[in-house]
Formats: structure tokens, sequence, C-alpha cells
């Protein structure tokens, strides 16, 4: 028999708890990130919601858990994985620390662009009566749109690339599956086609992303 026939189901499995993994992680983080980065931009010094201790904070708290390498991250984190999801392996297990990484790094990645936007508008919208809350929303963000997009396509290949490493602690996905199937069985063929996959899966959403920004700069 082909080892292939008994790795193709495998593999497959590792391909959807890949997708499933970045998918719920991403969506988790894209919008906790979203909030604290609109929190972070909103509360700078000199800035719409200025409060310095909210500030301090949520950039403490970012630049504490942001510089970790991401494998360490994920031990570091085990005592939360294990009370949110009762264990410390699996798919479900290995998307905690995922979500907790994605959302810091989305938060900062969210900020800058927000802070990049040309101050006069938000002046212009001011200057006319427009609400703090709706100058954010109506004018900050929207500016921003396009420069968050790309933002966010580079957290996908980011959160594809945890996903990965997840599966050094037992987190499945095609990580998993290139250590016990290709690593330890000196199977490299199974590992090539783990790497050509994750290739192909990064490539899809930065051609996704690189079209959905520029239709929004087209604008």
């Amino acid at each position: 028999m082909n080892k292939w026939d008994t790795l193709t189901p495998v593999l497959l499995q590792s391909i959807g708890e890949t997708v499933y993994m970045v998918a719920v992680s991403l969506l988790i983080a894209g919008v906790a990130g979203l909030a604290i980065g609109a929190l972070l931009y909103a509360t700078r010094p000199g800035n719409l919601f200025e409060n310095r201790v909210v500030f301090f904070v949520a950039n403490l708290v970012i630049n504490v858990i942001r510089p970790i390498p991401f494998i360490i991250f994920l031990t570091a984190v085990a005592p939360v994985t294990r009370a949110v999801t009762g264990t410390t392996l699996g798919t479900d297990a290995a998307i905690v620390p995922i979500t907790i990484m994605a959302t810091v790094v989305i938060a900062r990645v969210v900020e800058q662009n927000l802070v990049a936007v040309d101050p006069g508008t938000v002046e212009a919208a001011r200057a006319v009566g427009a609400r703090r809350i709706g100058v954010l929303f109506g004018v900050v963000i929207p500016e921003a749109l396009a420069p968050l997009i790309l933002g966010y396509t580079f957290m996908f290949i980011a959160v594809v690339d945890m996903s990965a490493m997840a599966g050094y602690i037992g987190g499945g996905g095609l990580g998993n599956f290139a250590i016990i199937y290709g690593y330890q069985q000196f199977n490299q063929q199974a590992t090539w086609v783990t790497v050509a996959i994750i290739v192909v899966i990064v490539q899809a959403g930065q051609l996704l992303g690189n079209t959905l920004a520029q239709r929004i700069l087209r604008r």
C-alpha cells in the first residue's frame, strides 16, 4: 500500500484543523485587537479621549506580551489555556495562546495605522461639530481602512505561522502533521508537502488582502 493512502486522510484532517484554528483565532483577535488598538489611539496624550492611565496600562500589557517568542508563550500561558479549555492539547487549546498573542499584535498594528491618519482630517471633523466617538469610528478608522486591511493580511500570515508552531505542543494542524509524519519519521516528502500547502494558504490570503486594499484605495 502506498504510504500516502494512509497519510492523505490525516493530511486533510490537519488542513481542516489549521483552517479552524486560524479562522477562530483571527476572528476573535481581529475584533478584540481593533477595539484595543482604537482605545490606544483614542486615549493617547492629546487625542480624542485622552486618558493617561488607560493608555499606560494598555500600552504596558502589549509591550510585555508582544516581544515573547510564541513558542515560549505557548507554554507560559498553559495554566490559562487549561482553565479555559480544560486541556493544553488539541486545536481548541491552541486557539487560546494564538488568540491572545494575535490580539496584542493586531492592537499595535491598528494603533499605528490610526496614528498615521492626517490630524487635519480629525480637526476638520471636530470643527464641524462631529462627536468624538463619531470622529473615531466615522472618520479615523475609515481613513485608515486600506492600511488596516494590509495589516490584517500580515496578521493572517502570522497566525498561520503560529498555528504551525502550536504543533510542537500537540496543537494539531499542519504543524503537528509535519512534526509527526515528517520530522519524526524522517519523511521529507511529508514535510515538503506541508510546506507547499502552507505557502498556498499564505499566498491566497496575501492576494485577497492586497486586492481588497487596492479596491479601497481606488475609491
